[in-house]
């Protein structure tokens, strides 16, 4: 049975086992049935409340009144057998009928396009998926350089990349491009290149008492581990922050291990996109459509709430009366802690020397430079990171700093400050050439 917060935040997953495809199949199954039903039902009551009250300038009490009428139940419950008629009856069986055909899907791995799918479908309704034990919800798992579930004996340096939202371990990496990871193993032995997966519809602080939890373990069990580094990306930046305050917290063995930590455009004080959907949406949620658009947003996952200030402790959000939030910053402070080198980059779709205070703010689409810098004006707030440990990545946007080799170069020549001059400028120049950008500032 899994542990709980006092709001039924789940710190740890009830099957610990890599997702097959046949659990694919049958949470879809779970999904079109009834396991989902009460979140689409609240949805579709939220939605007729709505037009009662904005068409047919109901109150909100008479409005409530009117859906519990007998005769409307009714009709609503026959509205709701329709939307899941197909569902149960049609896709759900033929789901579990290949399922019982093919019995090896059982032990059959996501594909590469399966785990973009869960993936996603964590990221916007992970919490969902866990609070009813769907087959879809992913557990927190670590897995190797080369893909497979992490076993054996680990010993020496560690690196840990932990992803970011609707992401997955495989996306450190492209066809194009091998990735910071491959980069870092090619700088010395004994260095281990490992990649977290979890679920990223949880609260960020539920995922970060769960990485606290793995690494806790993994250094009990591997007691050869000399040194651990975190590499998060986006949200990962924000849930590797969050196990590093409830390590610490716990006095946990790992933390004194922990020698360096990279952000790459981590929303320390909130994403654009999430704040500005909804500041949007406060403010012109009274006209009727819109309102009735902003109950199915209203669904988005927690993990995505986290994201409009990013936090990082349960007590941003434990005691708000609301789910959803408030437009104010009420977060608490989660410093980094002090014998930690931490360093962190942004990306930026402007360009070098062309400076747009419109681009400023919007960063690299989806974090602004002074979030993922984790520059705040209370101090507080603030990171506190050095000028020296900070670097903004120009023309390059949200996605592409996480394997860009011009970000893995600077990553390199700040774990191991002995690497070449040199090789840094063929790298820069070949990359420029490659892809138009014009390069790296250091802040």
């Amino acid at each position: 049975m899994p542990s709980l917060t006092p709001l039924h935040e789940t710190y740890c997953q009830w099957d610990r086992t890599p997702l097959s495809q046949a659990d694919v199949l049958e949470g879809l199954a779970q999904l079109v049935t009834m396991r989902f039903s009460d979140v689409v039902q609240e949805l579709i009551k939220s939605i007729q409340r709505e037009i009662l009250m904005s068409v047919f300038g109901l109150s909100e009490k008479n409005s409530k009144t009117f859906q519990n009428i007998p005769y409307i139940v009714r009709l609503y419950q026959m509205s709701y057998d329709m939307i899941f008629h197909y569902g149960n009856t049609l896709i759900a069986p033929g789901l579990r009928r290949i399922i019982e055909r093919f019995p090896k899907l059982h032990n059959k791995p996501l594909t590469p396009t399966m785990h973009f799918m869960v993936s996603a479908l964590n990221g916007i309704i992970g919490d969902y998926l866990l609070k009813y034990q769907n087959p879809l919800a992913l557990p927190m798992l670590i897995y190797d350089h080369y893909g497979s579930l992490q076993q054996g004996e680990l010993t020496g340096r560690i690196t840990l990349f932990v992803h970011g939202l609707c992401m997955n371990h495989l996306d450190w990496s492209t066809r194009k491009y091998p990735g910071i990871g491959e980069k870092l193993l090619a700088q010395r032995d004994h260095n281990t290149m490992l990649y977290l997966n979890y679920n990223t519809g949880r609260r960020i602080s539920a995922n970060g008492r769960s990485l606290a939890n793995i690494l806790q373990d993994l250094v009990k069990r591997n007691p050869g581990i000399t040194s651990i580094d975190l590499i998060g990306h986006s949200m990962g930046g924000l849930v590797s922050r969050s196990a590093l305050f409830y390590g610490k917290q716990n006095v946990y063995d790992w933390i004194p291990m922990v020698e360096n930590l990279v952000c790459l455009g981590s929303p320390h004080h909130g994403a654009v996109l999430e704040r500005f959907g909804f500041s949007l949406q406060k403010k012109i949620g009274h006209f009727p459509l819109v309102k009735i658009v902003g109950h199915v947003v209203n669904i988005r996952s927690n993990g995505i709430l986290d994201l409009r200030h990013g936090s990082v402790r349960d007590d941003d959000w434990e005691h708000n009366p609301v789910r959803i939030g408030f437009m104010d910053d009420n977060r608490k402070p989660a410093p980094i802690p002090a014998h930690i080198d931490a360093y962190l980059v942004a990306g930026t779709i402007e360009f070098e020397h062309h400076t747009n205070k419109t681009l400023n703010v919007i960063g690299d689409y989806l974090v602004s430079v002074k979030s993922a810098l984790g520059e705040h004006s209370h101090p507080r707030f603030d990171l506190k990171v050095p000028d020296a440990h900070k670097a903004i990545f120009y023309g390059l946007n949200h996605f592409e700093i996480q394997y860009h080799p011009l970000v893995a170069e600077q990553i390199v020549r700040w774990f191991y400050p002995g690497v070449e001059d040199e090789a840094y400028t063929q790298i820069h120049e070949y990359v420029t050439d490659l892809d138009s950008i014009e390069g790296i500032a250091l802040t």
